[in-house]
């Protein structure tokens, strides 16, 4: 498979709540395929109306946004620089996920000090930045149109990307934006059936390399272990 853009994530290992963001999005990261909806008692709206837009990206939180290659470079040489990368970067350990709204979409966002997150997310958006192209000017105009600050302006200039360094926040997206008559709905049923999820440390101990196909969806292509470890990539 040959990709367009290439982005780094994390995303949460084989586990419960791997299951249950990709079961709610209507689609696997690993495979491309749709799991079996997950039961959402006291939902009133079909979740594939509510996950369009995160659907394509998968159940995920970035740390580097999608980028095009730059001239020179190539899908073998960023994977080369993810390893490198990862090998160098301590896990970060989460204290617990909550449901949060950010603006008119649901996510899970970090309880407690987000200050190693946004160091490895910096990082990771630094060290692997020689790797990205220029955004074209079309990218540019559509990131504008969300009335940036003059220190997001300045980021998109630098990193191609408004919300890196000082302005990330880290959170793995549940839903589009959705009308304000129905976000109390859908979170208070959604806080119900994450319940379990949410009272437990998140360990983030690796990178996922992803690429969005010719369709605009995104592909899981390899993780990559944080730390001193073994030479080869995870599976997906």
């Amino acid at each position: 498979m040959t990709f367009r853009r290439f982005a780094i994530y994390y995303t949460p290992r084989p586990g419960p709540l791997a299951h249950f963001g990709a079961a709610w999005l209507g689609r696997d990261l690993a495979t491309g395929r749709p799991p079996p909806r997950p039961e959402v008692p006291g939902l009133t709206q079909d979740p594939r109306d509510l996950t369009t837009q995160p659907r394509r990206y998968g159940f995920h939180a970035t740390l580097k946004p999608p980028f095009a290659l730059a001239p020179g470079t190539s899908q073998a040489a960023l994977q080369q620089a993810c390893k490198a990368l990862a090998s160098t970067l301590p896990p970060v350990v989460i204290e617990a996920l909550t449901l949060t709204r950010m603006g008119r979409f649901l996510a899970l966002t970090a309880t407690g000090d987000d200050g190693p997150l946004r160091d490895l997310a910096a990082r990771v958006t630094r060290d692997l930045d020689p790797h990205r192209a220029a955004p074209e000017p079309a990218e540019l105009a559509r990131r504008r149109q969300a009335r940036l600050s003059p220190r997001q302006e300045a980021l998109l200039m630098r990193w191609g990307y408004p919300y890196v360094m000082e302005e990330f926040r880290f959170h793995l997206t549940l839903t589009g934006r959705l009308p304000r008559s129905e976000i109390d709905g859908v979170a208070g049923a959604l806080q119900k059936a994450l319940a379990p999820l949410l009272d437990r440390p998140v360990t983030i101990d690796d990178l996922t390399l992803v690429g969005e196909d010719h369709q605009g969806d995104f592909h899981s292509i390899a993780r990559y272990a944080l730390g001193p470890g073994p030479e080869h990539a995870r599976p997906r």
